[in-house]
């Protein structure tokens, strides 16, 4: 069914627009040749798979994290259209430094992939108030600023996506798992997307996220993915019977990034083998 509403005419009009008409070839709604993205986190894991799928596409990926060797040793990986810049996101310098460098290198910033994230297990009466500090400094905080100065460069141009990366455990409890400042955050980050995708998405820029079910990360491979009883209660819980491959991403990725999501936003898209739906 299609929505309605009230008469255009009778409503203010949007400042929103698309990246480009729509393309002879279906496909390219997936590309993002000329563009420039931002990843953070972007030295393991996911953040690591999100860059090299963003240039895979044809961006050029300004990849940010805080060990330098592993961003060099990707850099040398795929070549010049990627970026390394080596930074701490706590501070708020580094992340104004990431951003300015983005837009030094391309003239432009198109993507924003708010990927960096902090968890450790822990039970919610005794863990230290500068642990639940820390996450929420690096999992809403740098997120909130990042995706601020992203948008002083995208809303003058009237586009571009800001993807921060949610968990199913923004929308959820973790229990039995003990993780009370992670699911804290990451319920931050669910509403913080609603609410900047609403304030921005009639000057042209959406902001969804993606929230992940269980994938093997340097955060949960330990203890979920090689502990025999992690995995079996990721296997016993998932509808689909197993965790998530990290190329099972890139769609959902590539989706929410470029033209295959125009109208899109304050959305939060769960890939997740059916956690949500139990």
């Amino acid at each position: 069914m299609n929505a309605t509403g009230p008469d255009p005419a009778d409503s203010t009009p949007s400042d929103s627009t698309r990246t480009g008409g729509t393309p002879a070839d279906p496909t390219d709604l997936f590309r993002l040749d000329g563009r420039v993205a931002v990843v953070t986190g972007a030295s393991s894991g996911l953040g690591d798979r999100f860059a090299r799928v963003l240039h895979a596409a044809g961006a050029t990926v300004v990849a940010a994290a805080r060990r330098a060797e592993r961003l060099d040793a990707l850099a040398g990986a795929l070549g010049e259209r990627l970026v390394p810049v080596t930074a701490d996101l706590t501070v708020s310098e580094d992340r104004e430094r990431v951003v300015a460098r983005a837009v030094e290198v391309g003239g432009r910033l198109d993507v924003l992939v708010n990927n960096a994230g902090y968890g450790v297990p822990a039970a919610a009466e005794s863990e230290p108030v500068e642990h639940f500090e820390r996450t929420m400094d690096i999992n809403v905080t740098a997120v909130y600023h990042l995706a601020q100065l992203a948008a002083r460069e995208m809303l003058p141009a009237g586009r571009g996506s800001i993807v921060n990366i949610a968990s199913v455990l923004g929308l959820v409890a973790a229990a039995p798992i003990k993780e009370a400042a992670y699911c804290a955050s990451k319920g931050a980050v669910v509403n913080l997307t609603r609410q900047l995708g609403c304030e921005w998405g009639r000057k042209g820029v959406r902001v969804n996220a993606i929230a992940p079910g269980w994938f093997p990360s340097e955060m949960t491979r330990e203890e979920m993915f090689d502990d025999e009883a992690g995995l079996a209660f990721i296997t016993r819980n998932t509808p689909m019977g197993r965790g998530g491959e990290l190329d099972e991403l890139d769609g959902a990725l590539l989706f929410l990034a470029g033209d295959a999501s125009t109208y899109v936003t304050g959305h939060v898209l769960a890939v997740d083998g059916g956690w949500l739906a139990r």
